[in-house]
């Protein structure tokens, strides 16, 4: 099938636009690559450090010869249920290493907070910048120049953006990333959500929300809901950087040992002291981008993946904006219904087809590249699911016909014509909403503003019974720089219990929502951010705000000369310096803003300033790609 042409010519405006950054990028793998093993420059004393703790067998192998040494970089903790079984990894790693004549060591670990755990609370304001934090100490641990290739261990939410960020720093060395898996099912995400709201109302107890909560939340694995850390696995499988089929088998089945064994196997071939030299940075490109931006429209996947996968871009030398998105949006079906975007988990979007089925159906129609992998057939392997045969690791063709339709859909008959997300914009700032998980009754609000600077300030609003029947919760300070952007996924009980008493009610704000965001009509990630002075901060109490969501229109009813003359408001939310916080001061100065990615640290090229692009050179591409484009060129602009 050959490949749509808005699909091209998106790929080629990127092309385009990321030539001079992507040339320089690849540039330094090729300085980076030696002949013989990576830690062959290291001198006598050096390379003496490396293997100064090792057994007797590795040591031997590290002081000579040309054996691969594979680095693996954990963000094991107890404290995040999906990272949790990685406790055992590196022994098993290191094991299988020696058997397949390598040695593999840790080389360093990163942070992994828990967003379920600091979810309302100040810890949350050094999520995003966790990313940034984990890039860096994948960097330090790879720093030692003594490795090969490189395993990922990391799932959730910003844990896998940053080891993607660190681990395309060292792109001359082949990676792969190794998932641990969902837990299995607990209670229905839907009936968490019906005690959240119940709890919000004041008509369920806190020891009734606890039991929900830890039905839902029961054991070790990702949690089953369709969050970030679950559209991190499927946006690395699209890339092809983790292998086909692996994202959601479940911890401790004999089929997910197979496949972890596997990705040893796998990235030992990759390394250039063999004949199959797979370097990261070669095989994340803009192509591999595209079907990662794809992939989370066709499922309906994170919205913080707007920014995060800016920011991996940008370390491979890509230029990826938020227009890019949009556009691929327009012409990606919804294949998938997960919670929050239905009411299945991602067990049962496995067990309906899952990954295999959607991205069959997505390479059947042109949609995605193919693409060159981590596995030698390329992206079709990622059609076809894992199996094990006589205790051997083999695969099957995905079926060509959904076992559950109210889950997984063929292009042919999606759920809805276009993807998960839509741009917005207006007099209020470019935002994006999150139409997946929105009934289209609720996708248009024009109602009065209730404008407040800190989240918990809407929840004092309603306790004190003075919120209007019809509201707009314009919720300002909560970007990158004001505070480091926290989720703010505390307000969707209240919101969600609001909308089901048959209100007119929608969120506007500079922060974010976590990957679990739904329901609610909202615009979020707005940029120019409050604390940057964006016009979100002249937004008013009893201000008219029209969120047109199925238009991408966001904007305040408020006459042009009125609004021109307006300052933006002062936050009135002292800044806090517990948890932390403090630490993370530099940061929140030197970020950029949300459309770039919210990056406080060099990744890559710099983006552009936060102006328009400009699409009267990029839609001089000509012919059919070029064609395709054009219709929405007066609007990008």
């Amino acid at each position: 099938m050959s490949l749509h042409p808005k699909i091209e010519a998106v790929t080629e405006r990127i092309r385009q636009r990321s030539a001079p950054s992507r040339a320089a990028y690849l540039a330094g793998i090729d300085e980076a690559v030696r002949n013989g093993p990576n830690r062959t420059p290291l001198s006598c004393a050096n390379l003496a450090h490396v293997f100064a703790a090792c057994g007797e067998h590795d040591k031997a192998r590290l002081r000579g010869g040309a054996t691969p040494n594979l680095g693996i970089i954990t963000a094991y903790n107890d404290m995040l249920s999906a990272h949790q079984p990685y406790e055992h990894y590196p022994e098993r790693i290191r094991a299988l290493a020696r058997e397949l004549g390598a040695t593999a060591q840790v080389a360093g670990g990163v942070p992994a907070m828990c967003d379920g755990v600091t979810q309302g609370r100040g810890g949350m304001e050094l999520s995003l910048f966790s990313r940034d934090v984990i890039a860096q100490a994948t960097a330090i641990g790879l720093s030692h120049d003594a490795f090969d290739a490189a395993l990922y261990l990391g799932i959730c939410d910003k844990i896998v953006p940053g080891l993607l960020i660190g681990a395309l720093a060292f792109g001359h060395l082949p990676a792969l990333f190794v998932p641990a898996g969902p837990m299995p099912p607990g209670i229905p995400n839907k009936k968490k959500a019906e005690v959240r709201e119940r709890y919000a109302a004041g008509e369920a107890t806190r020891e009734e929300l606890l039991e929900v909560e830890s039905q839902s939340y029961h054991s070790a694995g990702t949690c089953t809901f369709y969050g970030t850390a679950n559209s991190n696995q499927v946006l690395l499988e699209a890339m092809g950087v983790q292998l086909p089929g692996s994202s959601f088998i479940n911890p401790g089945t004999p089929l997910r040992k197979a496949l972890d064994d596997e990705a040893v196997r796998r990235v030992l071939q990759m390394t250039a002291l063999g004949d199959d030299y797979r370097p990261l940075g070669r095989l994340i490109d803009e192509r591999a981008i595209v079907n990662a931006i794809v992939a989370l429209m066709a499922t309906g996947g994170s919205t913080n993946h707007t920014i995060h996968w800016i920011a991996v871009a940008r370390a491979a030398g890509v230029v990826l904006t938020w227009d890019d998105m949009d556009q691929i949006s327009q012409v990606v079906p919804l294949l998938a219904r997960v919670y929050p975007n239905g009411e299945a988990d991602v067990n049962r979007f496995q067990a309906a087809g899952g990954v295999p089925f959607v991205f069959r159906e997505l390479l059947d129609a042109g949609l995605m590249h193919d693409l060159t992998t981590v596995v030698p057939e390329g992206m079709r392997a990622f059609t076809r699911e894992p199996r094990l045969e006589d205790g051997q690791l083999a695969s099957v063709p995905s079926a060509t016909v959904s076992a559950d339709e109210s889950v997984v859909r063929t292009v042919a008959a999606p759920f809805e014509a276009q993807g998960g997300l839509r741009l917005l914009r207006g007099n209020i700032g470019r935002g994006l909403i999150k139409l997946s998980a929105v009934k289209p009754e609720h996708r248009y609000v024009e109602a009065q503003a209730v404008v407040v600077d800190a989240p918990q300030k809407l929840n004092k609003l309603h306790a004190a019974g003075v919120l209007p029947r019809d509201f707009v919760a314009v919720v300002t300070y909560q970007g990158p720089q004001a505070n480091g952007m926290p989720e703010l996924h505390s307000l969707a009980p209240l919101l969600g219990m609001l909308q089901n008493q048959g209100r007119k009610v929608a969120l506007v704000t500079d922060g974010r929502l976590s990957g679990a965001s739904g329901k609610i009509p909202a615009a979020i990630h707005v940029t120019p951010e409050a604390a940057r002075g964006g016009p979100i901060g002249k937004v008013r109490d009893g201000d008219i705000v029209r969120l047109d969501s199925e238009a991408g229109v966001l904007e305040v009813l408020v006459d042009a000369d009125e609004w021109n003359a307006r300052e933006v408001a002062a936050n009135t939310t002292r800044p806090a310096h517990d948890l932390g916080r403090n630490l993370f001061a530099f940061n929140r100065a030197n970020v950029g803003p949300a459309d770039q990615g919210a990056v406080s640290i060099s990744c890559g090229p710099p983006a552009h300033d936060g102006s328009a692009w400009d699409y009267d050179a990029e839609y001089e591409l000509g012919g059919e790609a070029g064609a395709a484009l054009a219709p929405h060129a007066e609007k990008d602009n």
